[in-house]
């Protein structure tokens, strides 16, 4: 289904029948149909509202740089506009998790329960990395000038490959990017007050189980499941395992 939200073509997907209402946000570069059997898990038990986040899926790049503050507004107009009003749950993955905190901390939403799997929005040493994107992107302007343009684009991948960023990944979202990068939320999780579950990956090497035990340290009395064999989409890895730990959590 398509609706325009903020003056974006937004495409979202909801499922109906049961008795609670999910409201999940996927992450950076994703979309709702990268997250089609996770999705198709919940709404065994819930009714699962899903969007394409603006820049990613088949939902409208916006014409300026976004925040994390921007994405959290933009989840809140589209609930307004979807009439979404009973949300029980929001499940944030990965930069969805970064957003859903902003979303609860700022009144935004108010869910009953919070769940963050592999959530960002810490950030470390590992992402300080990514903010150097920058420089090596102007860095390798300069020095590949004067170099055919099939060229450049081969060194400045191979760059940012090394320095182990997704950053090519939505090119058109650099700018966006680099905001979200630099945005930290530790301060926001300190507000949370609902109850709130935390699933981390145990070989997550993009947001290592560290960063979940920081997050259950700063959002007062939130419960944390590490599953073992499993990486940043962890609800993907280990399905079952994190479909259950979600029901049980639920009930």
């Amino acid at each position: 289904m398509q609706v325009i939200v903020d003056d974006l073509l937004t495409n979202y997907q909801k499922t109906n029948g049961k008795k609670l209402n999910v409201l999940f946000l996927h992450g950076w570069a994703d979309s709702i149909s990268g997250q089609k059997s996770f999705i198709e898990n919940l709404s065994n038990f819930a009714n699962v509202i899903a969007l394409d986040l603006p820049g990613f899926g088949s939902t409208q790049v916006p014409g300026r740089a976004f925040s994390l503050i921007d994405y959290a507004k933009f989840v809140r107009d589209f609930c307004n506009k979807t009439q979404l009003k009973n949300i029980d749950y929001i499940i944030g993955h990965s930069n969805g998790g970064a957003i859903a905190i902003k979303l609860v901390s700022m009144n935004l939403l108010s869910p009953k329960k919070l769940i963050l799997i592999g959530a960002s929005g810490i950030r470390n040493g590992k992402t300080s990395k990514k903010i150097a994107v920058s420089i090596v992107a102007k860095a390798g302007k300069i020095i590949t000038s004067p170099l055919p343009a099939s060229i450049k684009k081969q060194i400045r991948y191979k760059a940012y490959k090394t320095i182990g960023s997704d950053y090519l990944i939505a090119e058109n979202m650099q700018e966006t990017f680099k905001n979200i990068v630099s945005e930290d939320v530790s301060d926001d999780a300190k507000n949370i007050t609902i109850p709130t579950l935390l699933i981390y990956g145990q070989q997550d090497d993009q947001t290592p189980p560290t960063i979940g035990l920081k997050y259950h340290e700063l959002i007062q009395g939130s419960d944390i499941e590490i599953v073992g064999n499993a990486g940043h989409f962890v609800q993907l890895d280990q399905s079952q395992i994190v479909g259950d730990i979600i029901r049980k959590f639920i009930s």
